[in-house]
């Protein structure tokens, strides 16, 4: 189609949509892209103009556009059950993904041992046996969030209100995941509707001190933690983390063995821990979650994003009968969980999760990343002495650029001067879609990239930072 058709698109989106995450009065000066197909790493434009990816959509895309795995389940799904409300009623596919979810589940340490022992406690019992569905990936954490707090009121421990959660943390922009959210920009405005959590310092290893390891500043965390906690777990339920990235928050990463450590002190201190695998889990960070490279379990697990393959909307929360049992009563007691979304379990993204499990679990994909992953930090490399650049790190299939203005001192551009903004650009210009965080650039490619495709992300991103630094 012309271009004139993309033109009358993007005029007619103007007139009526209001974009997330966007400053509408931008687009007075930056064109609306919109696109007609996609396929794989790429996306097509009316125009024939194709884009490369590279942050998978939101980091939802995970296995590419269009699967042909996940395109055929929805097919076939669609011609036999499209939806139906799952209280008092189930189906096949939300069984077979519980199940699917249960059995992959990272399983706990056989040595832990929480400071609080139930008689009736199994060896399972800590396990990740039960899945509760919702919508989206802060739905997930307000459902974690709420059955922890619900929890330890049916356990008589009402004076439990609270959670800690980590510096530059973010979890969604619901009320109750934006409460345990640490970035600014998007929690400031709406402060006093939420509720007061406790930041605990990230170990953030970009923030370590002068010639501290990673892992060294995950030990000093931890001794910081445990203080907060001496004075805070008898009125904490839980504690939330996104394990080894913090994404949102300028993918900032941490040494495994902080999880190792915080999954001990939970345990000692009694209070759960909330892991958010919603943008790390099904492989990005190098193993299926990111938990088991701390050799741990949460109490709940957060999952979304790529659990569909970037096809449709579904989220889901692990727990453990430990915390099942304590909401099985009659009716009378007052116990029940009573939270419900419209499309929870919703059959067509059972099937599209499904199907993206079958994938990582049928094809080598992992060993497939571990070979692409070494690819992009090749890559990346010689930018560790570009004099712009204060950090290159790297998660598996996730890495950062820290952009500052005095490398020596890190000194960061100031905010408002949008350099970010000007790799985007750039990006858009050259057929790669790069969307920083602020001054720090990434790369969350689908799993289909190939070398070659890397090579060309990376050559568009060098020649955007140049552009943006001048």
């Amino acid at each position: 189609m012309p271009n004139s058709y993309s033109a009358q698109l993007a005029a007619r989106d103007l007139a009526v949509v209001w974009h997330p995450c966007t400053q509408m009065h931008d687009h007075e000066t930056l064109p609306m892209t919109p696109i007609a197909s996609a396929q794989g790493a790429w996306l097509t434009g009316h125009d024939g103009r194709r884009t490369l990816d590279a942050v998978s959509s939101w980091w939802t895309c995970l296995l590419g556009h269009r699967h042909p795995t996940i395109v055929a389940a929805l097919k076939d799904q669609l011609d036999r059950l499209d939806h139906v409300m799952l209280a008092g009623f189930t189906h096949e596919p939300a069984i077979q993904l519980a199940e699917e979810l249960v059995r992959i589940a990272p399983k706990p340490s056989a040595t832990r041992k929480p400071a609080v022992i139930d008689p009736a406690d199994t060896d399972t019992s800590r396990t990740l046996t039960r899945v509760f569905y919702a919508d989206n990936g802060s739905s997930a954490v307000e459902v974690a969030l709420k059955l922890s707090f619900h929890y330890w009121r049916n356990c008589g421990r009402g004076e439990r209100t609270r959670f800690i959660a980590l510096t530059g943390g973010y979890h969604g922009e619901t009320l109750g995941a934006l409460s345990v959210t640490d970035v600014a920009l998007y929690r400031e405005t709406y402060s006093p509707l939420l509720l007061a959590p406790i930041f605990a310092p990230s170990p953030d290893a970009y923030e370590g001190e002068p010639g501290e390891s990673a892992a060294d500043c995950a030990v000093r965390r931890l001794g910081e933690l445990r203080s907060i906690l001496e004075r805070h777990a008898h009125e904490t339920c839980a504690i939330i983390i996104e394990p080894l990235v913090q994404c949102a928050g300028g993918m900032r990463m941490h040494d495994a063995s902080y999880l190792t450590g915080l999954r001990a002190l939970c345990d000692e201190f009694d209070i759960h821990l909330i892991a958010d695998e919603i943008a790390v889990g099904f492989g990005r960070t190098g193993t299926l979650f990111a938990c088991e490279q701390g050799g741990i379990a949460p109490d709940f697990l957060c999952l979304s994003k790529g659990l569909t393959g970037g096809t449709l909307p579904l989220s889901a929360v692990l727990t453990t009968a430990h915390v099942f049992d304590a909401f099985y009563a009659e009716y009378s007691a007052g116990k029940a969980f009573l939270h419900s979304h419209s499309y929870t379990g919703n059959p067509l993204a059972c099937r599209a999760a499904l199907a993206t499990l079958s994938v990582l679990r049928d094809e080598p994909v992992l060993e497939r990343n571990r070979v692409l992953s070494a690819h992009l930090a090749a890559k990346l490399a010689p930018l560790i002495d570009h004099p712009n650049v204060a950090d290159v790190r790297q998660t598996g299939m996730i890495a950062a650029l820290e952009l500052v203005r005095d490398k020596e001192m890190r000194a960061p551009f100031p905010a408002a001067e949008r350099r970010g903004l000007r790799v985007y650009r750039h990006g858009l210009e050259r057929g790669v879609l790069l969307r920083p965080l602020g001054n720090v650039v990434y790369f969350m490619p689908p799993y289909c990239i190939t070398p070659d495709e890397i090579d060309l992300m990376v050559e568009v991103a060098i020649e955007g930072i140049a552009a943006a630094t001048k």
